[in-house]
């Protein structure tokens, strides 16, 4: 029996993992186990609002260990730390709890087919003090962990006279992108739920100071100019302080300092911008490496194979060349479209059958603004180009973005049951998380 291991547990390895249990596993053609340093999954668009504890954890995470006893795939708890080629066997780190004790010990784990899916991390190009001093919001422990500080310094900000002209509490978010965009409007929307629970001190607009900072000329540079005129507008609504072309060079405890000689005051600093793989993957088969570029990215070819015929890699940690010389996007849709395209292919791929290299197709974007606005830029067979979208429509289309990703995992019955379960959560439990 085959034995096909994925390594990485985020939207696309995940969502392969349930598809291939499905049509493999549960008919005994294949055995598919996942491989993640952690037990549940968090849907990655979602850590912005997890960050700023706007909705339940424990209503979002899927446990692997339910995944695959419910999709015909097993489960193993660790941390991919070396590949064997020649033996086709992975290395797994061992696994230990907060008080340092070990859950799993280092383990060897044999593969016929391995696919790499461990996703990307936040870049912080080296920033002198970014590393010390800022939180990197690409996990859900980073999310978590940067909630918990919110919280305590909002308890703080009620203790701490106000200095005439500014707020008692500053969040600085280094990173106009997606996620930075999407946290500062989330930020302001939680600090107006906190003033209802409590915080009575804590105004989004007077005692709260949300920073944003961007080095390129403008938000959203990867996405539409009119995108990120929309979104830079609302903003400025919300009284959220934009400063674009403006490069981070050092970062402090409570400060950040700007290649143009600016210095902005910060409570709390989040660092989203840039994203770059694993540094482990560079020397991923120890003796004889797998080919990767300045980012870490294991170079795949159309069929998300590396030059290991028996290796495949997708999603964030790998780069794709697209038959016209572009190259794949680090995106959620474009691993996901690459994970239901191995459904498809490995099966094909195994008995020595010819297969369609694979073609991303970039359906657009879309960005939340919390309970504000949506904005997105959609794109797809029924137009020749692009069409703006923002507002109530565009809410509903990103809503429907995550229940897509739901579907994919739990199908059609379960996504509705969960969809229920969302909508009973709100009229009894508070909007943000307090703790």
């Amino acid at each position: 029996m085959q034995r096909i291991v994925i390594v990485g547990g985020g939207a696309g390895g995940l969502a392969l993992a349930t598809q291939l249990g499905k049509r493999l596993g549960k008919k005994g053609l294949a055995e598919i186990t996942l491989v993640d340093a952690a037990r549940t999954h968090v849907w990655k668009p979602l850590l912005h609002q997890l960050a700023a504890g706007s909705f339940d954890t424990h209503a979002e995470e899927i446990e692997y260990l339910a995944q695959a006893r419910w999709n015909h795939f097993k489960f193993r708890l660790g941390r991919l730390e070396g590949v064997d080629r020649a033996a086709k066997i992975l290395q797994l780190a061992a696994s230990h709890d907060d008080a340092g004790r070990e859950i799993t010990p280092a383990q060897q784990l044999g593969y016929d087919t391995l696919v790499i899916a461990v996703g990307s991390q936040t870049n912080d190009f080296g920033t002198l003090g970014a590393a010390e001093h800022t939180i990197k919001l690409d996990s859900p422990q980073a999310a978590k962990r940067f909630n918990d500080r919110l919280i305590n310094a909002c308890i703080r900000a009620q203790t701490v006279p106000r200095s005439a002209g500014s707020g008692r509490l500053t969040v600085a978010i280094v990173g106009g992108g997606a996620t930075g965009v999407e946290l500062a409007a989330e930020l302001h929307a939680s600090a107006k739920v906190l003033a209802n629970f409590g915080f009575d001190h804590i105004h989004p607009e007077k005692d709260l100071q949300i920073v944003l900072v961007e080095a390129a000329p403008r938000l959203l540079a990867q996405l539409p100019e009119r995108l990120s005129e929309s979104a830079l507008r609302e903003l400025r609504k919300l009284a959220i302080e934009v400063h674009t072309n403006e490069k981070v060079i050092e970062v402090t405890a409570d400060s950040l300092k700007m290649a143009s000689g600016k210095v902005i005051s910060s409570s709390l600093s989040v660092w989203a911008a840039g994203v770059k793989a694993g540094d482990f993957l560079k020397t991923l088969g120890g003796e004889n490496p797998l080919e990767t570029n300045r980012l870490n990215q294991l170079v795949v070819n159309g069929n998300l194979q590396t030059a290991d015929p028996g290796i495949y890699a997708f999603g964030d940690c790998a780069a794709c060349q697209q038959p016209d010389g572009t190259w794949v996007p680090p995106r959620a849709q474009a691993a996901y479209q690459q994970a239901m395209y191995l459904v498809k292919a490995l099966p094909r791929l195994q008995r020595g059958e010819p297969v369609q290299p694979f073609v991303f197709r970039d359906q657009g974007s879309l960005v939340s603004l919390s309970e504000y606005s949506s904005v997105g830029s959609l794109m797809g067979s029924l137009t020749k180009g692009s069409f703006f979208v923002e507002g109530q429509l565009a809410k509903i289309m990103y809503w429907a973005l995550h229940k897509q990703h739901q579907l994919a995992l739990g199908g059609w019955k379960k996504t509705a049951l969960i969809t229920l379960s969302e909508m009973i959560d709100r009229t009894y439990r508070p909007r943000i998380k307090l703790h």
